[in-house]
């Protein structure tokens, strides 16, 4: 999953608790990663010169997406985590009319399978309070979800697409979320079962898409999707159904990465396209030229900043492709719908919910912080490094505090 620090010029303090919890809810999902994975080395993620390997080909983006389906069952990608310009990219892709002839299911990140029922009966059209249907991407196991105005619209969209729709071309969405139900959660041992989230996400392609024979696109964080990465539900059902997914990775701050270069090398490329990664310098390239490494805890409550070993290897082996959607610091980041920012009930609830998943609940924007992130409307991807002594000592006391689980 990708995080970014979000920068405003009138309220520093307010930006750093907002970058802050972030990073924190990171760190408590990669937390359950090191369980797993214990040995990590340091990844090998500063800029190299350019690799060997071939030019890559770009072509736009949606007619190769929609190409692509005629040979894979799943095409899986990033979506939200506050990049808006991949939000409207996805809009631009599911509301194309070729989108319902070549895919009959979008599985989502921020879904709680609990209510997949409501969510069927809400995008095949029947009268679902909306209310009701927010449960869906409000109540997961993840806060981002229920504060992310891309699900705010997703939802809806779909539901609008299918209206126009016949009955035999209408999409279905389904929720990747563990059936988490949070008026129950009382306790972090009432929570941790619900946290690895990665068998439920895999459980779910396999039962309604792999096994059906249909047609998917798939929208969660990158780690999620990576071919081989070690938190990858991708990866848990390829071990049943190889060769059936293309996995795209977007282009991220790419071009800034790299060693004495000017301007934007992909100045020429359409926009939106995609590229395929085998065989290309592109695919050469490993991770750190993608994303920034994640700060990740370990059971003693020492911060890394490094990726876990599985995931140290050329980007070839980890997707298949890329999308670009344009230079990278011209990028636009995901605004707090005003429904959910004035909705004071649900904002105390979600600290709730970080303590019983043994997260540090950071302080919520106020009004004013929201207003004045308005004067930067810019996705930042240079941003501080956080303050890895304070999230240790963090970690600490909610480990002298916390029952093991």
């Amino acid at each position: 999953m990708k995080t970014s620090a979000v920068g405003r010029k009138s309220s520093n303090a307010g930006a750093e608790s907002t970058r802050l919890r972030r990073l924190t809810r990171l760190c408590c999902a990669l937390l359950l990663l090191l369980m797993v994975v214990p040995g990590i080395s340091r990844a090998q993620t500063q800029p190299q010169a350019k690799p060997p390997g071939t030019e890559p080909t770009a072509e736009p983006a949606v007619p190769a997406i929609l190409a692509a389906f005629d040979k894979y069952e799943v095409v899986a990608m990033p979506e939200a985590h506050g990049m808006k310009d991949i939000d409207d990219f996805i809009f631009s892709l599911i509301r194309n009319p070729a989108f319902p002839e070549k895919v009959n299911d979008i599985e989502v990140e921020c879904g709680n399978s609990l209510y997949q029922p409501v969510l069927d009966r809400y995008i095949a059209g029947e009268d679902v309070p909306f209310s009701e249907v927010r449960k869906v991407w409000r109540n997961t196991t993840q806060s981002m979800c229920g504060e992310s105005g891309f699900f705010e619209q997703f939802f809806p969209l779909v539901r609008a697409i299918n209206q126009k729709l016949p009955p035999a071309k209408r999409l279905r969405v389904l929720a990747g979320d563990p059936p988490i139900d949070w008026d129950k959660v009382k306790s972090f041992e009432d929570a941790v079962q619900f946290l690895g989230r990665g068998p439920s996400i895999a459980s779910v392609m396999e039962k309604e898409v792999l096994s059906k024979h249909r047609k998917a696109l798939m929208l969660f964080g990158n780690h999620h999707i990576f071919h081989g990465g070690p938190m990858s539900s991708v990866s848990m059902y390829e071990r049943d159904y190889p060769n059936l997914t293309l996995v795209i990775n977007d282009m991220g701050p790419f071009y800034k990465s790299q060693p004495g270069q000017s301007g934007n090398p992909f100045a020429t490329w359409p926009v939106p396209s995609l590229v395929l990664a085998k065989g290309t310098w592109l695919g050469a390239l490993d991770l750190g030229h993608f994303l920034p490494p994640p700060f990740m805890m370990d059971r003693d409550c020492k911060v890394h900043n490094e990726f876990p070993k599985p995931l140290q290897k050329p980007m070839e082996e980890l997707v298949d492709a890329f999308l670009y959607l344009g230079p990278p610091d011209l990028s636009l980041k995901e605004q707090l719908p005003a429904d959910i920012a004035l909705d004071v009930d649900y904002e105390k609830e979600l600290p709730r919910r970080e303590s019983l998943q043994g997260l540090h609940p950071m302080p919520r924007e106020t009004n004013q912080e929201i207003v004045n992130e308005a004067e930067n409307p810019l996705y930042d991807v240079s941003s501080p490094p956080p303050d890895t002594k304070l999230m240790e000592k963090d970690c600490l006391d909610r480990k002298n505090h916390t029952p093991a689980p």
